[in-house]
């Protein structure tokens, strides 16, 4: 008698193919478990007690997955604004998400592309992630050995870190190409956000890089955060207008705070 396969989840949803590509960040890694087989082979039953994956919410016909928020929370190392904040948070994870698929989706109903970074582009980035955020200073990541230890002690490998600036690069593209026109980020204020924020997050005796050599960066930073700001209402709206589910009531997202509270 054929041994009977235990069932696996899948979503099926209409958008589903098509946004996992599109929307890389809420969707992050192909799992080996859902690989389809090649060729001829026959298909191996899985493993008995495998852990099977689950829909936590569901955006517009989108399912985000238990696994995504997983990955959320690990590639937050990498997010020098979250440097300070402590572990991110599922909920957290999971509101990060959310707004991202929404944003992905409004960029694929206007018919509108950020443009794809070049290899080089990323390449100069992960540079600057390896000898300048301080979570990776203290590991040496400029050095390969270094580096790779990073990686594997944060659950990570240098494909999924490369995928991940590459999504990020192109939703900071389109931010900027659709609400940056009128945004000014002063001297001041990079020096502020130097002196006030980054020094900060370096131990004593660790060496911290010049200002001149991390102002781009926090220019991109502070820009960010202004742009947050002035898409916050057009967020919300698409939240109105959309149909979002939390399935897992663990990760109910509470009310935002009042603008000046604390996050």
């Amino acid at each position: 008698m054929t041994p009977r396969r235990p069932t696996r989840f899948s979503p099926n949803l209409p958008s589903r193919c098509a946004l996992a590509v599109a929307l890389f960040l809420a969707l992050f890694a192909i799992r080996g478990s859902a690989q389809e087989p090649q060729g001829g082979e026959a298909t191996q039953p899985p493993a008995l007690f495998t852990t099977l994956d689950r829909v936590v919410a569901v955006v517009n016909n989108h399912a985000i997955l238990s696994s995504d928020l997983d990955e959320e929370v690990q590639l937050s190392v990498l997010d020098p604004t979250q440097a300070g904040h402590g572990r991110l948070s599922r909920q957290k994870a999971l509101e990060l998400l959310i707004a991202r698929t929404l944003i992905q989706q409004q960029i694929r109903q206007e018919e509108e592309r950020a443009a794809e970074p070049s290899k080089a582009e990323i390449d100069a980035r992960l540079a600057e992630i390896r000898t300048q955020l301080p979570a990776c200073v203290r590991r040496s990541c400029s050095s390969e050995v270094g580096w790779n230890t990073f990686l594997t002690d944060h659950g990570l490998t240098s494909e999924r870190v490369e995928a991940y600036m590459r999504y990020r690069m192109q939703i900071l593209r389109f931010i900027e190409m659709r609400f940056r026109q009128g945004i000014r980020i002063s001297p001041q204020e990079v020096e502020e956000y130097y002196r006030g924020t980054l020094l900060p997050q370096y131990s004593p005796g660790e060496s911290a890089p010049p200002l001149a050599k991390v102002s781009v960066r926090i220019e991109e930073i502070l820009l960010q955060q202004q742009v947050n700001v002035l898409f916050d209402d057009w967020l919300s709206n698409l939240r109105k207008q959309g149909n979002i589910e939390v399935l897992d009531a663990s990760l109910e997202i509470a009310p935002r705070t009042e603008k000046g509270g604390q996050k």
